[in-house]
């Protein structure tokens, strides 16, 4: 049986993937800071460990760990915490990789379309240039730790991606409770860009670069048509069958979170190029399926 390492594997995306993972026959063993707690939350069969020094020789490694950008003021000391945090892990699987006798098959490693910064309507597909702002270099710094592994030899493939929805967690669960109280609406202009993708999608889209041996390089983790903000909020009100009449103003929105308020009020037009053009079949593509199927007064 092969065997796949996983850090991350109790987040948001970490949780989803694993139980397809078991279902395609891997053994995945996850790298954790509390092994008491990720046993009560993963599934039996998944083997936790808490250093590196525990872990077999595994054919695979899908590396997701790093503090949630969207927690908190982004102070100082939290902006060095976001970026150690992801780098620092890379930078340790990097030299586990170094010492293993039969290296993996394969990296895939997390990174996000904050990688091409603030760029209004321009389309963006993964031979864009990065940004230049705190999540561009951030990115940027992350993929190119990962990058590292292919001097062993290694395929590596850095996963960019953009907001994901899922019923119960991620960004989609904070969207909706101002829905609830009628209050729900854009940020800002509206005009900026939300490059989406379908928790079930951002799964499959890992499992297929960590199938497909020719795949290699960054890959854009968002659906074939991103909206705007606006586009997005007017959707969901009306699959929630609520009003989306509020406005909360950009200024307002600084006041009220910081710096943090650059990734609400500015966007990217990521589209998923490579995905597509390798021949991954998306599940949804149309924002309105999604949202109905994730969150719609059917379920």
């Amino acid at each position: 049986m092969k065997t796949i390492l996983i850090t991350g594997g109790t987040g948001f995306v970490g949780s989803h993937l694993i139980p397809e993972l078991l279902s395609d026959g891997w053994q995945v063993e996850v790298l954790t800071r509390d092994k008491a707690r990720a046993e009560k939350t993963l599934d039996s069969r998944v083997s936790c460990i808490e250093a590196l020094a525990e872990a077999g020789e595994p054919q695979a490694i899908v590396n997701l760990a790093g503090e949630n950008l969207a927690e908190g003021r982004w102070t100082d000391a939290r902006k060095k915490e976001m970026r150690e945090s992801r780098l620092s892990i890379t930078r340790d699987l990097v030299a586990f990789i170094a010492q293993c006798k039969t290296k993996p098959d394969v990296l895939v490693s997390g990174s996000a379309v904050g990688y091409y910064g603030a760029r209004g309507s321009e389309v963006l597909d993964e031979d864009s240039a990065p940004g230049d702002e705190f999540q561009a270099d951030l990115c940027h710094d992350w993929e190119a730790e990962a990058e590292r592994a292919e001097t062993h030899g290694v395929r590596v493939c850095v996963v960019r991606t953009g907001i994901v929805l899922g019923a119960n967690d991620g960004a989609l669960a904070q969207m909706i409770t101002p829905f609830k109280f009628g209050l729900g609406g854009h940020f800002g202009s509206g005009e900026q860009f939300m490059p989406w993708i379908h928790i079930r999608d951002e799964t499959g889209a890992i499992r297929f670069v960590l199938d497909s041996t020719d795949a290699r390089g960054a890959y854009n983790l968002t659906a074939p048509e991103p909206v705007t903000n606006k586009t997005f909020t007017d959707t969901l009100a009306r699959v929630l069958h609520r009003p989306s009449f509020a406005w909360v103003p950009g200024p307002a929105l600084k006041i009220a979170v910081g710096e943090m308020s650059h990734l609400l009020l500015t966007g990217q037009r990521a589209v998923p190029r490579k995905l597509q053009s390798g021949g991954y079949q998306f599940v949804f593509t149309d924002l309105e399926a999604a949202l109905d199927d994730l969150v719609g007064a059917k379920r």
